[in-house]
């Protein structure tokens, strides 16, 4: 069974990349969260780590709607999430933040948001919502300190915000043909357009928390891959491809040294600095932590572990949900202290009774 390799060489390892957590305000406007310290994973005694205790925490605890589509920051203290019910009559796809370290939950004014995205400080939040009696998406972006920057898009999707979310990368559709962009723009001030695609398929754009580098992939006949822009230089690299043609990008690491992408079956993450790319045999990735070294990934086959982090230096995994669960790209925090997942499942933690899907955070020391 997966999850016991090398494990107490692998814990001292990732203590030292722990990242120290910072001290915010939030007013707080839903419930707080709930912990379950006995669901830690096997090692050592579950000890408070700035405020924070080892094991599973249900993020949602509301019992009138499910949760989804979860990121956290390199840090851990926040995470990014979204209700999911079911049209404006109910409210809408409400985009929540989690303050772990002081207990709160904010609600953002985003109207109907999917697949939010949250900068590395945990202060701005974009993410998906139909434009006003259009059934086309836009994109709204939230800051604490600026309240709604205006993001002048339309048709456009996938946020993606740089850590101190200046930068924020979206793919968006373009006439005429409908065709996709991959468009970055400036809080600032300013639209740049990195990459004009001949396809209608999904972007993925995939920041680094500099705001240097965007990975994207593209599925233009004959251009099938992943490329990496890079605003220093001004250039495009790639297409990154494994041993088949359908490739997908999965996530670029905060620090702008990984990328994780899909080839057939297996899992491939290049290293932009050497070119090397590591093979992840037989399993599909999800995410990688923002130092690149631990990958979340889901197993292949039945009868394991639906989600597992490995350590991509030694090799070791860690279990982070032995019953059905999903995850996101940017599920992963600094070292691979924290991973966010969504799961259906009622005994991941005690008293989860509204019988529908949550938000959990595993945390490893």
């Amino acid at each position: 069974m997966r999850g016991k390799t090398s494990r107490s060489t692998t814990r001292g390892l990732r203590a030292t990349l722990s990242a120290a957590l910072v001290v915010c305000a939030v007013t707080a406007v839903a419930p707080t969260a709930a912990t379950a310290a006995t669901a830690a994973p096997p090692g050592p005694t579950a000890v408070a780590m700035g405020g924070l205790s080892v094991g599973v925490e249900r993020i949602s605890v509301a019992t009138d709607e499910g949760y989804g589509a979860a990121s956290i920051t390199p840090d851990g203290r926040s995470v990014v999430f979204t209700s999911l019910k079911n049209g404006p009559a109910q409210g809408g796809n409400a985009v929540y933040v989690s303050d772990r370290r002081a207990g709160q939950t904010r609600t953002e004014p985003l109207a109907e948001g999917w697949t939010p995205a949250i900068s590395g400080d945990g202060r701005q939040v974009a993410a998906n919502a139909p434009r006003q009696g259009m059934t086309a998406e836009r994109i709204q972006q939230h800051s604490l300190d600026l309240g709604l920057l205006p993001i002048i898009c339309g048709r456009c999707n996938q946020p993606s915000l740089s850590g101190d979310g200046r930068y924020l990368a979206f793919g968006s559709l373009r006439s005429p043909g409908l065709f996709r962009d991959v468009v970055v723009a400036d809080r600032n001030g300013g639209f740049h357009t990195i990459a004009s695609l001949g396809t209608l398929a999904p972007a993925r754009p995939s920041i680094s928390g500099d705001g240097r580098y965007v990975a994207y992939q593209d599925f233009t006949f004959q251009k099938e891959g992943v490329y990496l822009w890079d605003r220093t230089t001004g250039t495009t690299a790639g297409p990154l491809a494994g041993s088949s043609t359908t490739v997908s990008l999965v996530q670029l690491s905060d620090n702008g040294g990984k990328v994780v992408y899909h080839s057939g079956p297996d899992t491939y993450v290049h290293d932009i600095g050497s070119g090397a790319a590591q093979l992840v045999p037989n399993v599909q990735g999800v995410a990688i932590d923002p130092t690149g070294r631990y990958l979340l990934h889901a197993p292949s086959g039945t009868g394991g572990p639906s989600l597992v982090l490995r350590d991509l230096r030694t090799g070791a995994d860690e279990t982070v949900s032995d019953q059905p669960a999903t995850a996101e790209a940017d599920s992963v925090s600094a070292g691979g202290r924290d991973v966010v997942f969504q799961s259906a499942a009622d005994n991941i933690v005690p008293g989860d009774t509204n019988g529908t899907s949550d938000v959990f955070v595993r945390r490893f020391f």
